[in-house]
């Protein structure tokens, strides 16, 4: 039987991505905060169609926003990691990382009781150690890498590029990924930014970029019998009027399609049932 879930992640930043690049003027802090109202008329939306989704937001949101972070597991969404302070891994040595990441769980735990299963690195840019952490901690899947679009796969440790340029794999881990695609990213469509003498223009117009991400869903079915596939929203970006009005739309067809919305915890762990963890193949 086929089976094709769609799992809705937000990653909840508000300014924390702003104060990571240095942008910390009040403009900036503004825009990310804005995120605060795009996430109560998210939480709305996905009640009125019942709908359970998954929330990546840094320790910095949950102390600066608890109340709405608390509303988001009153409605029984997933809690997922992403990091501290919104800076890469890959710009942090390990030891910083290390201490970032049980940081920010720490506040995950304060908050709900319970230490994530999921994460998602800031920027989608994991350092060289940040699988193994991931491991170290108990996570059952990173969600920041690109080697599929809509099948989960088996995260790699220890890849090394030789001085000629080619790869040697690393080992297979039992930590899943779960695939993401600028291309199912609101931010790149849509958000204006002028850093130094480069620009991302942005502002695409909505109903456009709504065909992308059906199409790639529709893709999926005609192609796949099971599959998942991953949308990744911003509040502060996709709660805008007319951004909503397009995830509203994005939801009743994926609905019409045939779509199973799910938690991302809850991909995952269907992902077991096809390709069991290592460990339970021994």
């Amino acid at each position: 039987m086929s089976r094709h879930l769609a799992c809705l992640s937000f990653d909840f930043d508000a300014m924390s991505g702003w104060i990571a690049r240095g942008l910390t003027t009040p403009t900036p802090l503004s825009r990310g905060e804005f995120g605060a109202i795009g996430a109560k008329r998210i939480l709305t939306l996905l009640a009125k169609y019942n709908i359970r989704s998954t929330w990546f937001i840094p320790g910095v949101t949950i102390v600066t926003y608890p109340d709405i972070c608390r509303r988001v597991i009153d409605a029984g969404h997933e809690i997922g990691h992403h990091g501290w302070t919104h800076t890469p891994p890959a710009k942090l040595n390990r030891d910083t990382e290390a201490e970032e990441l049980k940081r920010a769980n720490d506040a995950i735990y304060e908050l709900c009781g319970h230490h994530a299963s999921g994460y998602r690195s800031p920027s989608w840019d994991l350092s060289p150690h940040t699988v193994e952490l991931l491991l170290e901690n108990h996570f059952l899947y990173d969600s920041s890498m690109m080697g599929h679009d809509h099948h989960p796969y088996r995260a790699r440790h220890g890849d090394v590029i030789t001085s000629e340029g080619s790869v040697q794999f690393g080992a297979t881990t039992d930590l899943i990924e779960m695939p993401v695609s600028w291309t199912l990213d609101d931010y790149p469509y849509f958000e204006f930014v002028r850093s130094g003498t480069s620009i991302l223009p942005g502002l695409s117009t909505a109903r456009e970029v709504l065909k992308n991400w059906v199409d790639d869903f529709v893709y999926m079915c005609r192609n796949e019998q099971w599959g998942v596939l991953t949308y990744t929203f911003h509040p502060f970006v996709i709660g805008r009027g007319h951004r909503m009005m397009i995830l509203e739309e994005l939801i009743k067809t994926l609905s019409d399609q045939g779509a199973i919305f799910t938690t991302m915890i809850d991909a995952a762990t269907d992902f077991t049932k096809h390709e069991p963890l290592l460990g339970d193949q021994q």
